[in-house]
This record gives C-alpha cells, sequence and structure tokens, in this order.
C-alpha cells in the first residue's frame, strides 16, 4: 500500500498485506476475521504455538516485530502493556516502526498511556509513515463476533482509509487526534469498573436477600439496571466460570493508567479508585489472570459469603 495508492484506493485483500503483532485472547479472533476476508496476514507474537491456529489458516509467522513491518503495509498490535507497546513499536532494531516502509500505517490496538501514543505519532511521522490509536471494547465476545468498539485517534483520512479493515473488527469511532483513541478507551473503563462494582454488589445483596439470582439477573436485564457487562458476564459469575474475557492483571493496569491520569488533571474519581483497590486485592490474591467477572469473588470475601452453592433456576445459555 503506497501512499499514492492508500490515498486514491479503497483498502482491500490485494492492494494491502497487513502485520499483526499479539495473537492473545482478542488477536485470535481479530485476526481470524481478516484471514477470512482474504488478506495476507504476518504475525508475530511472544509464543510461537499460541499462533498455530493462525499459522494453519494460511497465516505467515515473522521472528519479530521489525520483520512483522518489512511484509506488511498497515501493522496492528494489541499487546499487553505500556512497555510491550514501547518495545514492540518503537525498539530502534526489533521494533515494527524501524521495518515500516514510508507510507505504512502502524495501528495500536492495546489500550495504553495516551502519551505513548503522542510519541508514536511523533515518531511515524519522522519516518513518513502514520500512527493510529484504536484501543477496542467489548471483550473476548465482541473480537469473536466482530462487533467490537473501536476508539480512533489520528489522522482523521488515514483512519478513513483503513475503514473497510476495522470493519471486519467492528465499529470505528474516531475520537480525535493523536492519543485521543486513549482517553476515550480510559473513560470507557472507568464506566466499566463501577458498572462492574454495582452489578457485583447486587449480586450480593439479592443473594442475601434469599432471592434466586438467575430469575433476579433475568428481571433487571431489561430494566434501567440492564448493561453490556450484565449481559457478558452474569451468567458467567453464576456459573463460576471466571475464564479470561479481558484479564484482571490488564483491568489493573488499565485503571492505574486512568489514576496517573487523573492525578495529572487533578481529578478526584472515587468511584475509579474503590474499583481498582478491588481489583488489585484479586491480583494480590494470586487471581490476575481470571476474567474481570471474578470481581464476585473480592466481595465475597469481604462480606463472608459464597455465591458459589446458591441454586439458580435454568439459566439462558
Amino acid at each position: 500500500m503506497s501512499t499514492t495508492t492508500a490515498a486514491t484506493d479503497s483498502i482491500n485483500p490485494t492492494n494491502t498485506r497487513i502485520g499483526w503483532i499479539g495473537t492473545g485472547v482478542m488477536g485470535q479472533s481479530m485476526c481470524t476475521h481478516l484471514i477470512k476476508a482474504g488478506y495476507t496476514l504476518t504475525i508475530f507474537t511472544r509464543t510461537q504455538s499460541k499462533s498455530q491456529p493462525l499459522l494453519n489458516m494460511g497465516a505467515t509467522w515473522a521472528p519479530s516485530p521489525h520483520s512483522v513491518a518489512t511484509q506488511s503495509d498497515v501493522v496492528f498490535s494489541i499487546v499487553g502493556y505500556p512497555s510491550d507497546v514501547r518495545h514492540v513499536i518503537l525498539h530502534p532494531s526489533s521494533g515494527a516502526l524501524s521495518g515500516l516502509n514510508p507510507g505504512g500505517v502502524v495501528v495500536d490496538m492495546t489500550t495504553s498511556d495516551p502519551s505513548l501514543a503522542v510519541e508514536i505519532a511523533g515518531a511515524a511521522k519522522a519516518k513518513s509513515c502514520s500512527a493510529v490509536d484504536a484501543p477496542v471494547s467489548g471483550g473476548d465476545r465482541g473480537a469473536r463476533n466482530a462487533t467490537l468498539s473501536i476508539f480512533a485517534g489520528g489522522d482523521k483520512a488515514v483512519i478513513s482509509r483503513l475503514q473497510p479493515i476495522f470493519a471486519l473488527l467492528g465499529k470505528v469511532n474516531y475520537m480525535g487526534g493523536p492519543g485521543k483513541g486513549q482517553f476515550a478507551k480510559l473513560a470507557n473503563q472507568i464506566t466499566i469498573a463501577s458498572t462492574m462494582v454495582g452489578l457485583i454488589e447486587g449480586l450480593i445483596y439479592a443473594h442475601k436477600a434469599g432471592l434466586d439470582l438467575s430469575l433476579y439477573l433475568d428481571a433487571i436485564s431489561t430494566g434501567a439496571a440492564g448493561s453490556k457487562s450484565l449481559d457478558l458476564y452474569g451468567n458467567r459469575i453464576l456459573k463460576r466460570d471466571f475464564a479470561a474475557g479481558f484479564y484482571v492483571n490488564h483491568f489493573v493496569k488499565d485503571l492505574g493508567i486512568c489514576l496517573r491520569e487523573c492525578q495529572n488533571m487533578g481529578l478526584a474519581l472515587p468511584g475509579l479508585a474503590l474499583a481498582q483497590q478491588l481489583y488489585v486485592s484479586i491480583k494480590a490474591h494470586g487471581e490476575g489472570d481470571l476474567g474481570t467477572q471474578a470481581l464476585i469473588l473480592a466481595l465475597e470475601r469481604l462480606n463472608n459469603v459464597s455465591l458459589e452453592s446458591v441454586p439458580t433456576s435454568v439459566q439462558k445459555p
């Protein structure tokens, strides 16, 4: 995808090679959609065996982010922490930006520091490339169903050109210049944090009141208390299904970034601070690799109750 092609032709599998860094819970499903759409995909992840299903589908393995970029026109990354983002994109010899040709685009979908997104955009511009910060929301189900909400920051024209790729993953929302995608995702995480606390506290209260929890969740799902968090995690909590659609470890990281940004802005957000402390307590119990719905464990311990053996009516699948 040369600069001329990118500016005049719609991106499609015949003119655009895609690189992907990070094939974890989210990346695996997202890459699958791109391969099925016919795109040539070159991938790198720290543990090669985890990418085997994608290799079996026709993706090509590269030994480093730099190598991915040399074979790609657009490089996506979705990794764990800001330090990982810095390493896979900005490392002077092995990072993606060091291998990207002029006119190329790097798209970071990790939830990360807004200031790092601005730094990456500046480094990309210096190489006659473009960078977009595009963190996502929707969890593992959104990734599987291609219904992710994508918060995009950067050059609006570049993001518009990437629309055919974004459309295969979910809905892209333009939020502004570099870093604004990250700011939007952090605001999203603040909203989710307090929503999850409310969902869990409601379950604990309903349990103590002797309600059938399955009937309770079904009843509130269509009222004002209904939420995406309830839809995604309500029945998982009742089934003690704590498999990660989004890791507690990563949510603690996100909320930590939110708190640092609040300090920079002079904001006091007590709901955010409380949620972060509850999630840190889960991590302290060695449960950081569970999903965010494991917040129930913290509230159960706090109240010396357990929903584990509570009989419920037949639950919806």
